[in-house]
């Protein structure tokens, strides 16, 4: 092979690479912009893929002769990853994107759906002008009970046949602002952020948070580590970065990892109110997660080891998780559960909350809002897990 055919073959190589990586960046930016991760994902052993048979080629005398069969593995290997991403893409449309649980298992009008149920008929039952409802993940199970208990059966969610779809989910991140955009009439969830209030109010509007019932604010670790109390002091110190070390606390001489969620989430601004006047240390990208279920995970999972610790909200981990493999801290030697949140010695109690904007003055908001503080209303948030107010 003479020197100048090598030249150009390097050559050559090197500028397919710079294409490939070219390519693999507008996929990624598609990718991240669009919801199925999991079709879009395959995109990136296609472009693997190409490379790899390019450099082949161009390399390769032999298959330099063969150019007609190197296209057609390369559009039959395309086509079979390809089918295959569009079944589980087909697998999970019924599904909302990017959501850290299955809403499949919560829906309402399902005969196994796990939503809890009215023993008698809805003393509150609406046909028309029927109010747009959105929720925090943690909620989903609730106001999905709520749409079907109170709304006609035809109701679906995420209906993208129905452009006028009242039953949505678009999470805490988003929904807040959904609502203070007016796209919804009802937000179910815990307080929000202090960005959050700040956008209703350059929007011109102010939020009515109506209390409907109460959770506990968590914390976990893997079900290894050997602490299974903490102090809230303590726990302020962990994020505060002043106890860096699981021995501190009684535990084994490791590193504590501290995880955080991303801004404006539920369990963020919670921890954030919860952190009080202490200043929280910046974690590493790595270490924030953007879904409550990631955090669980990592905590269950991280490296294979058990010095991790992360937070969240008592029905969400115990119920709609249920990973084995974390457990949830006493605090101040209090353990989290439906009874001393209900009686009132578990230390970091929260409200979940109905959230409406006040200038919305459709009477069914109100109608609803109100029937989620009588009787019936308060069954369904106490046999969902949830502790009622009343």
């Amino acid at each position: 092979m003479k020197k100048s055919d090598i030249g150009f073959k390097l050559m050559m190589t090197v500028v397919w690479g710079f294409a490939g990586w070219a390519v693999w960046c507008l996929g990624s930016m598609i990718r991240i912009a669009a919801a199925p991760y999991s079709f879009f994902r395959f995109f990136d052993y296609l472009i693997a893929g190409a490379f790899i048979l390019v450099v082949l080629t161009v390399w390769s005398e032999k298959l330099k002769k063969r150019k007609k069969t190197c296209a057609l593995v390369y559009l039959l290997l395309s086509a079979a990853i390809t089918v295959g991403g569009v079944l589980t893409w087909k697998e999970k449309e019924d599904t909302v994107l990017n959501q850290n649980f299955d809403t499949k298992k919560y829906l309402p009008f399902h005969e196994e759906s796990k939503i809890a149920r009215l023993k008698e008929k809805s003393a509150l039952k609406l046909k028309k002008n029927l109010p747009i409802v959105d929720g925090a993940a943690a909620l989903f199970p609730v106001y999905s009970a709520v749409v079907n208990a109170v709304y006609p059966e035809n109701i679906k969610l995420l209906d993208e046949e129905d452009e006028n779809c009242v039953f949505v989910y678009n999470n805490t991140v988003d929904g807040y602002y959904e609502l203070i955009d007016k796209r919804t009439d009802l937000f179910f969830g815990v307080y929000p952020s202090k960005g959050q209030l700040d956008w209703a109010r350059d929007y011109g509007e102010k939020l009515n948070l109506t209390p409907i019932g109460k959770d506990g604010f968590i914390f976990f670790v893997h079900k290894d580590n050997p602490v299974s109390s903490l102090t809230k002091d303590q726990i302020q110190k962990i994020y505060s970065g002043k106890i860096t070390n699981w021995k501190e606390v009684g535990g084994r001489n490791e590193k504590i990892v501290a995880y955080q969620r991303n801004e404006d989430s539920g369990s963020q601004t919670q921890f954030l109110r919860f952190m009080e006047e202490e200043d929280i240390m910046i974690p590493p990208t790595d270490q924030v997660e953007d879904l409550m279920s990631g955090m669980i995970e990592e905590v269950a999972d991280y490296e294979n080891r058990t010095n991790s610790i992360g937070f969240s909200f008592r029905y969400y981990t115990e119920k709609m998780i249920a990973n084995p493999n974390i457990k949830m801290l006493s605090v101040n030697g209090v353990k989290p559960s439906k009874e001393t949140i209900r009686n009132g010695t578990y230390p970091l109690n929260v409200y979940i909350y109905a959230v409406t904007l006040k200038s919305n003055k459709k009477k069914n908001v109100k109608k609803l809002v109100d029937w989620m503080l009588s009787e019936q209303g308060q069954y369904i948030i106490d046999k969902t897990g949830y502790v009622p107010i009343k």
